[in-house]
């Protein structure tokens, strides 16, 4: 499966800026208003985006492989 520029670098947003940004936020409030599983909701958002920034990295490489090929 093909990504369009604007869709992976959507997704690359998200992988980079937004998911870091808003786990940081969650596990402060978090901790600062004492909600239930924080932790274990952190540890879910991280482990999300680190497959996220890995199948990124995948299509990426796929990606330039096939315009060297070219």
């Amino acid at each position: 499966m093909k990504l369009s520029n604007s869709t992976y670098d959507l997704l690359k947003w998200i992988a980079q800026i937004f998911l870091p940004a808003f786990t940081t936020f969650y596990g402060v409030i978090g901790a600062v208003c004492d909600i239930p599983y924080t932790q274990e909701a952190i540890t879910i958002m991280i482990a999300f985006d680190t497959f996220l920034g890995a199948l990124l990295g995948i299509s990426s490489e796929q990606y330039n492989k096939d315009k060297e090929d070219k």
